[in-house]
């Protein structure tokens, strides 16, 4: 699928899924070289760090966080000093309100061409939409873990906006997991789509300020197995509006 129509459907309905052959035919021609089988990359959410912050109490969300920036067209983006997260209680009502420090990516992600690819293809797609090529760009790795037969929360805030211009989500993992849909709402809360990632690179872009996105619970397959979701979501605000 060239950037073309992506820009074209994106533009129509305010989201749009890939599946995982044409995101990494997308991503190999933009680094040149392929992508998608890139271990540490994929490896770099063995590493991640519970997240401090939940106010439901949940033990079941590990992440960690970047800012990036790119500050003129035709530039790549470059990583910011560190940051932490902060979402108004209207974007997050669970767990807003607060500046959240979570723990920085590594450089096995910061320094991966999946990475850099990534950033350029969401760059490419929303700065044709906006006619912007100025953006704050923050990065979050999660893994959601469905723990002891209990049912785990990809979006334990429910459906929702994130306060950004766009969001895209990239499936890197399901272990052991049933459900996990990703849902799309308009303005007025009727449903417009819903679809599962569940292969590594499968990808949904969401225009932020038009739709609204969840996540359903997900429940181990084999209480008794591991059973997680990891999922890299990347957000695009003008730099002007931050």
């Amino acid at each position: 699928m060239p950037v073309t129509d992506i820009v074209a459907a994106l533009n129509a309905d305010d989201f749009i899924f890939i599946e995982s052959g044409q995101v990494i035919n997308l991503l190999s021609a933009i680094a040149a070289t392929p992508i998608g089988n890139d271990q540490d990359f994929l490896d770099s959410w063995n590493r991640l760090e519970q997240d401090q912050y939940m106010a439901d109490g949940g033990k079941y969300r590990k992440r960690r966080h970047a800012t990036y920036a790119i500050l003129n067209a035709g530039e790549p983006a470059q990583l910011m000093p560190y940051q932490p997260h902060y979402q108004t209680v209207d974007y997050n009502p669970l767990n807003g309100g607060v500046a959240r420090y979570f723990a920085p990516i590594l450089d096995d992600l910061h320094d991966s061409t999946a990475l850099a690819a990534l950033l350029e293809f969401g760059n490419m797609v929303f700065s044709q939409i906006t006619g912007n090529h100025s953006w704050h760009i923050e990065l979050h790795q999660f893994r959601i873990e469905a723990r002891d037969g209990k049912l785990a929360k990809p979006t334990p805030e429910g459906v929702h906006r994130d306060g950004v211009d766009f969001v895209m989500v990239v499936m890197i993992k399901r272990v052991n997991i049933d459900s996990g849909a990703t849902t799309i709402f308009d303005l007025d809360n009727r449903l417009l789509g819903e679809f599962t990632l569940r292969e590594s690179f499968d990808m949904v872009l969401v225009n932020d300020r038009r739709v609204y996105h969840g996540v359903t619970p997900i429940t181990p397959l084999d209480p008794a197995a591991e059973a997680f979701r990891d999922v890299l979501v990347i957000t695009f605000k003008n730099r002007e509006s931050v």
